[in-house]
């Protein structure tokens, strides 16, 4: 969905809004209650939600599980197998 920018031509609040592109502008003020907010002229800004390609690519810059290790796990001290660890 996209998120637009409004400003309040009165007391020269801004907040941003996520909604739909059908959706209707907001006109009132959250801060002062006058019907004079105007959308400012933005890049575009919009949110993805589910669990798509960009969730597990690119979402947060950093892997939530680590990646599995390549190398092999080292044998256990004893090497023979008969210790509890083995």
């Amino acid at each position: 969905m996209p998120l637009y920018e409004f400003r309040c031509t009165n007391c020269g609040n801004e907040i941003e809004v996520l909604q739909k592109i059908s959706a209707p502008a907001p006109t009132d003020c959250p801060a002062c209650g006058q019907a004079t907010l105007s959308k400012k002229l933005t890049a575009a800004g919009f949110q993805l939600k589910g669990s798509g390609w960009y969730a597990t690519d690119f979402k947060g810059g950093g892997s939530s599980t680590p990646a599995a290790s390549t190398e092999a796990t080292p044998p256990p001290p004893c090497a023979n197998g008969t210790c509890p660890a083995c």
